[in-house]
């Protein structure tokens, strides 16, 4: 004879007729900065910086050369210490943290530097390694199956045994992404994952990016000015300038904001028009008009006669991945 089947036992009251079950609750920001300051000899070069990223989402930090974007990346990695506002990994503030501390906060998170930063005596599979065996009591054995494991990731296991000055400058963002990878962190830093790469290879480190969250689930923060890799990874996007959140939203926000038509943005605010200026690579607006205030060559030549923008100088190539 068959058990009766016990009842479904409830944490919590059920819900009335026509009531609808809450939400569940949002998660925590893996990164916050609140009111973030910093500055060098006197001179402030991020003012109050302000935003969260959510897990398993690609935020985007971009803006012109100079805004203060790769000065943010280092304060979120703890190498600058930030004159005021707090940081916080992981739920954990990472302002005044000591050396040991701060150490164990790093082995969660991986980064991929501009150049790659590999060590050049050392082959693929051990610069991989190293993270491993520096910071792990992990056995030789299994070490050599973790390097495979990541190197396969990004596509680089036949190329293990290869030093860096065998490789391409595309091969080395891959090799060192591998060893960001390493240690299984939870956010990955990226420092122009694209600079220096042509159209194609950059395009497959976009989709390396977006795969590894997809794949990982890894929290990726990507520091860029290229705005094809921008659009192509990102979530949510942030623009800086002159150290200051000029914008930050949703892709989509920013993506229809460069869409706009001439009639559409001629009632924009300054900022508007210098965050479109920028997403859309135009040659005239506030950015070069603030550009043009002091420079040299309007100082000789005087000022150029003006033209109205027929569209976008720069056309996106690629969409969203």
């Amino acid at each position: 004879m068959a058990q009766p089947t016990p009842p479904i036992e409830h944490t919590g009251p059920a819900p009335r007729a026509g009531e609808s079950i809450p939400p569940a609750p949002k998660p925590e920001p893996i990164i916050t900065c609140r009111n973030v300051e910093k500055r060098f000899d006197g001179r402030t070069v991020l003012a109050d910086i302000s935003f969260d990223v959510q897990p398993g989402e690609t935020m985007v930090v971009m803006g012109g050369s100079g805004c203060g974007k790769s000065t943010l990346l280092r304060c979120l990695i703890g190498s600058h210490t930030i004159d005021g506002g707090s940081i916080a990994l992981f739920g954990r503030n990472i302002a005044g943290l000591s050396r040991e501390d701060m150490d164990e906060v790093r082995k969660n998170f991986g980064i991929l530097f501009q150049s790659g930063a590999l060590f050049n005596s050392m082959t693929v599979a051990e610069n991989v390694a190293l993270p491993l065996r520096e910071h792990t009591d992990l056995e030789p054995s299994t070490v050599d199956i973790m390097v495979k494991i990541k190197l396969e990731l990004v596509g680089l296991r036949e190329h293990a045994d290869k030093f860096p000055a065998q490789i391409s400058g595309g091969m080395k963002k891959r090799a060192g992404l591998a060893r960001a990878l390493a240690l299984d962190p939870r956010v990955l830093f990226y420092d122009e994952p694209s600079a220096g790469l042509d159209p194609v290879t950059s395009a497959e480190i976009d989709r390396l990016i977006v795969d590894l969250t997809r794949k990982v689930g890894v929290t990726s923060v990507v520091v860029t000015h290229e705005m094809d890799s921008a659009f192509a990874i990102a979530d949510r996007m942030i623009m800086l300038d002159k150290g200051r959140v000029l914008m930050q939203g949703p892709r989509e926000e920013f993506d229809a904001l460069r869409r706009l038509s001439p009639d559409e943005a001629a009632n924009m605010t300054e900022e508007q028009r210098l965050v479109r200026q920028f997403l859309r690579g135009d040659a005239e607006g506030p950015i070069t008009a603030r550009k043009a205030a002091t420079s040299y060559a309007e100082d000789l030549l005087g000022h150029l006669p003006h033209r109205a923008p027929s569209g976008p100088s720069v056309e996106a190539t690629r969409t969203r991945l």
